[in-house]
């Protein structure tokens, strides 16, 4: 029975550090990386496609994002959604592949980014406390309900929250990565 609950506490606390990470990854930072145009959605044939799903992205240097679209027919429409999009990105197109050169971002840019990281982080953290939160619940309805004792009920609270630490600590890294990769210059 307390296996369970930690069990299950443990695969949602994964699950809101994996969320974390996508999160992370889509901002934008000076180096060129595939996960920046995977949100943008592309019109095509009257749908709003995800790019992923018409074109592959590259990295060919550290700057520079290549998409080549499956269909060549989508290539105005690709380069339509990439220019519409928030991220800032001027694609050029020689009607095969769209390249798109990612800028250098300035000082103030890169100071938002990181409040956006953290705000992104904080999310994660508040989702693990939250799943720590209902495991403890479940773990007292329990013990009142005399399924559990009550030194086995302190003892699975103990172990939920080494777990709760230790995804707080994973996340705390995946943001220390990030905030140096948007820092670097």
């Amino acid at each position: 029975m307390i296996q369970e609950v930690l069990k299950e506490a443990r695969t949602r606390m994964q699950k809101a550090v994996e969320a974390t990470a996508r999160e992370l990854a889509t901002l934008r930072t000076g180096r060129a990386s595939p996960a920046l145009l995977e949100h943008i959605k592309v019109e095509y044939y009257g749908t709003q496609v995800p790019l992923n799903q018409l074109a592959t992205i590259s990295v060919p240097e550290p700057r520079l994002l290549v998409v080549q679209p499956w269909d060549r027919n989508a290539t105005k429409a690709i380069e339509k959604a990439i220019l519409q999009s928030e991220l800032g990105l001027v694609p050029s197109s020689d009607g095969v592949v769209l390249r798109v050169p990612i800028p250098p971002l300035t000082e103030e840019r890169r100071r938002e980014l990181v409040r956006v990281a953290r705000k992104h982080a904080e999310e994660g953290r508040v989702a693990v406390r939250n799943v720590r939160r209902e495991a403890r619940e479940t773990l007292e309805e329990l013990e009142e309900a005399r399924e559990i004792s009550e030194d086995e009920a302190r003892r699975a609270q103990e172990e939920l929250q080494k777990l709760t630490d230790r995804f707080i600590a994973e996340i705390d890294t995946l943001l220390q990565k990030k905030e140096a990769e948007i820092l670097e210059v």
